[in-house]
């Protein structure tokens, strides 16, 4: 086979030579057209002036770096208008002029650039036979980001954090084809706006609940129609309920107590209360308790300080500046009737599987944890013996003696947030003991009973796209506790009417998003927006 198969264009180029040295390969070569167009006039000149050499940069062949050393000629232009006296004959299937890489290798690196970025990326290319540096990569990325974008039919918005809580950006994806549109700087009802504004085109546009997006929607594209993402949906009314049951968290308490006092008791103790279960928390040292409750008494004093503030007349965000909290803490905390005490829970282990066979073995009297650890690995856990002996070690003072398996579990009650999604599950759904705290929960307050129900309607009415229910809905729970959820739906009517009209959602916008967030970690959050906004945009 003849070497001109190296070439990167062997039409225009002619090998003269090939020189092997043990880390590059050399091939000496010469252009073949008898003549040469001028680069201003565009003339062809057979005329030449003289000859030159030019070296390149090409793809590396069996792993060694690939060297061109052409063999160039200089022609005079014979127009006579034409500026140009003498110009050099360019290869544009080749190089670009004043190149010192060939396309294909622009192109290698540009790749990889795009992939891997500065620094990943030169190792990389240096493993494969392509020596560069990463502001090399990263200048040949910058150059080569398009700024010409298709415009979408079906647009979908959300937002995508530059640092969570501080500073956010705009991703644009297009629905139909399921591809990354453009990204903006900022996430405003202005850019958002422009951006349409110099797209003409877009139908439909799915979005979050964001009052930004909604009206960068209406100013950029007022025809379009805009689409409320129905997981967000679900989402606010999670969020209501769970306000609502933050206020009533001594109901939570009381629910959960009643439940675990109605089951079976275990053996007292010297001190008349039922025996711990392996789900109650391990016992704390003297010195624990007493960090444990300084955190509290200082939580407390916050608290306290909170409702004092209030009670002045000041709202809540300049208590939250005051006092060096979050504004949702401050709601929450203004919003409960009375201090909320903090629940100490059990951490989740690899053995919560296996304990109802544990408990039961220990009450066998089997007290070897070596010959525990053994039969658990017949029974499929893949955790070492050291696991075993540190769970044991922990929840030795918790192992009931003589209690049944079913014995009561002394577990910390649910929080507002997990009560929130327990009352919202279906029936069917929802684990036995979840089942008895929402029972018990209903008889004890009815109220809460109600806006559970109602939220309920709104998820069927969600999930099976009944458009028409929504406005006799709206006028039931607008008489209630959920008015507030209810006064935001209908802000934002259209868009909630559409979500239940058309099949367009938000969910295909989060994998682009976890991919931009994996180039920006990848980037160590040190990158600029065009360099980011390249590699997101780039598609092989």
């Amino acid at each position: 086979m003849s070497p001109a198969f190296l070439l990167p264009d062997a039409t225009a180029l002619a090998l003269d030579q090939v020189q092997f040295a043990p880390e590059f390969i050399t091939l000496t070569v010469r252009t073949t057209a008898a003549a040469a167009p001028c680069p201003q006039c565009q003339h062809e000149s057979t005329r030449v002036h003289s000859r030159y050499r030019r070296t390149l940069s090409d793809v590396p062949c069996t792993g060694l770096t690939l060297c061109l050393k052409l063999r160039l000629r200089r022609f005079f232009c014979q127009q006579p208008y034409c500026a140009r006296r003498i110009f050099a004959e360019r290869l544009p299937t080749v190089a670009a002029p004043y190149a010192r890489r060939t396309h294909r290798l622009s192109n290698a690196l540009r790749l990889i650039g795009f992939a891997l970025g500065g620094e990943a990326g030169a190792r990389t290319a240096a493993q494969l036979g392509l020596p560069t540096s990463p502001d090399t990569l990263l200048r040949t990325v910058r150059r080569s980001t398009g700024t010409g974008t298709v415009t979408p039919r079906v647009l979908g918005v959300d937002d995508w954090s530059y640092k969570r809580g501080e500073r956010y950006g705009t991703i644009l994806c297009d629905l139909e084809r399921h591809r990354v549109v453009d990204l903006l700087p900022d996430r405003s009802a202005e850019s958002l706006a422009a951006w349409l504004r110099a797209h003409p085109g877009v139908e439909v546009i799915s979005r979050d609940r964001s009052s930004l997006y909604a009206e960068g929607a209406r100013e950029g594209a007022p025809e379009a129609v805009q689409v409320a993402d129905r997981w967000h949906l679900m989402k606010n009314l999670t969020e209501a309920l769970e306000r609502i049951l933050q206020r009533h968290h001594t109901e939570l308490r009381q629910a959960h107590q009643q439940i675990s006092a109605a089951t079976v008791s275990l053996p007292p103790t010297a001190a008349g209360e039922p025996a711990p279960t392996l789900d109650t928390p391990p016992a704390l040292s003297q010195r624990q308790e007493e960090t444990r409750q300084h955190r509290r008494d200082r939580r407390r004093a916050r608290y306290e300080e909170v409702i004092a503030l209030h009670q002045e007349g000041y709202s809540q965000r300049e208590i939250a500046r005051r006092l060096g909290l979050g504004q949702r803490t401050v709601r929450r905390w203004v919003q409960a009737r009375s201090f909320p005490e903090q629940s100490r829970r059990r951490r989740r282990s690899r053995l919560d599987r296996f304990r109802p066979y544990l408990e039961q073995r220990w009450q066998d009297g089997i007290r070897n944890v070596a010959r525990l650890w053994r039969e658990l690995r017949k029974q499929g856990f893949t955790g070492g013996y050291s696991t075993v002996k540190d769970w044991f070690s922990r929840h030795r003072p918790n192992l009931p003696v003589t209690a049944p398996s079913s014995a009561v579990k002394r577990s910390a009650p649910p929080s507002p947030r997990q009560a929130a999604w327990w009352v919202l599950r279906e029936p069917a759904d929802r684990t036995p003991e979840q089942q008895a705290f929402v029972e018990q929960l209903d008889r004890q307050a009815p109220a809460l009973a109600d806006v559970a129900a109602q939220g309920r309607a709104f998820l069927d009415l969600i999930r099976k796209r009944q458009e028409e229910q929504l406005t006799p809905w709206m006028e039931r729970a607008a008489a209630g506790s959920l008015r507030h959820f209810v006064e935001r739906l209908r802000q934002d009517e259209d868009a909630v009417r559409a979500a239940l009209r058309l099949p367009w959602s938000n969910g295909p916008v989060e994998g682009p998003v976890h991919r931009l967030k994996l180039l920006k970690r990848q980037m160590y959050g040190r990158a600029k927006f065009d360099l980011l906004r390249g590699r997101v945009l780039f598609q092989i």
